[in-house]
């Protein structure tokens, strides 16, 4: 984390940011959200994080369709929307991105592809860089085993859907074409132009006499550790770490920063589990 914090206070220094108003906005991963302040990040979160700001009320919580593909209207077109509003309106200067799961596709679209939208330039000039919790940058196995109809389709639906769009394109065969030829940011292409900073959850831990398993919601870690089995050794219930590290650079590890080392399924990497939300609010 000394290097993420050291590029921090360099840009700090060393640009008009010092002097700029800086603004968050809270980018959702798969799932259509019409409430994403209470049904996906929750008040808790939100509150915590946004104390970090000079002025608390600088921030947006997006609320779009991601069931899409990256690209769609309804999902990168509306979050461009969303997202150009929310800095012409309140005079954003200096914009920290915080996304989860898919949501960290469907911003990194719109880094990687400037001329998509002409409203794309406004949003990356303004944009410090992207916290991404958890990001499905290689996608994931599931999405495989759920578009090819296993039991995992039905185990899954509270965390992927049913084979929409956006779970067929992060199958990892899917997502390796769009990191090849269409995204920025992963092994091999192009850097994104500006910096997109991954925290990976690592792994699971569910136990009725753990109170670190009940934040973000013990039922949903319990059909996390189930899907856990299907995946590597270090990963979230949902996603494995090499794709969460896939893009971008590594801020930290769950068990490098969190209280008392604990590790961060992946619903509890978007809610104020063990010190994630200090980590956020203080990175404002």
């Amino acid at each position: 984390m000394r290097a993420r914090h050291l590029i921090g206070v360099l840009a700090l220094l060393c640009s008009p940011a010092l002097f700029a108003n800086t603004g968050v906005a809270f980018v959702h991963g798969t799932g259509s959200q019409t409430d994403a302040y209470n049904d996906y990040w929750t008040a808790d979160m939100i509150t915590s994080v946004t104390a970090g700001l000079d002025d608390p009320s600088r921030h947006v919580v997006i609320n779009c369709d991601f069931d899409q593909y990256m690209w769609d209207q309804a999902a990168a077109g509306c979050l461009a929307g969303q997202l150009h509003d929310f800095i012409q309106q309140r005079a954003v200067t200096d914009l920290v991105v915080i996304t989860h799961s898919n949501g960290g596709n469907v911003m990194r679209w719109i880094l990687s592809n400037p001329t998509w939208d002409g409203r794309y330039p406004a949003i990356i000039n303004a944009t410090r860089w992207v916290n991404a919790l958890a990001p499905s940058s290689l996608g994931t196995p599931l999405a495989n085993a759920v578009m090819e109809g296993n039991v995992f389709e039905s185990s899954l639906g509270w965390l992927l859907g049913y084979q929409s769009d956006a779970v067929r394109m992060q199958q990892t065969h899917w997502m390796a074409h769009y990191n090849a030829h269409w995204l920025l940011g992963t092994n091999g292409r192009p850097s994104l132009p500006t910096g997109f900073w991954n925290v990976v959850g690592s792994n699971v831990r569910v136990a009725v006499w753990s109170g670190n398993s009940y934040c973000g919601g013990y039922h949903y870690n319990v059909g996390l550790a189930i899907t856990q089995a299907w995946l590597d050794d270090c990963a979230d219930g949902f996603l494995e770490c090499s794709s969460q590290s896939g893009a971008g650079q590594v801020w930290f590890q769950d068990t490098w920063a969190m209280d008392n080392g604990y590790v961060l399924s992946h619903n509890q990497s978007r809610r104020p589990c063990f010190g994630l939300d200090r980590i956020l609010r203080h990175d404002l």
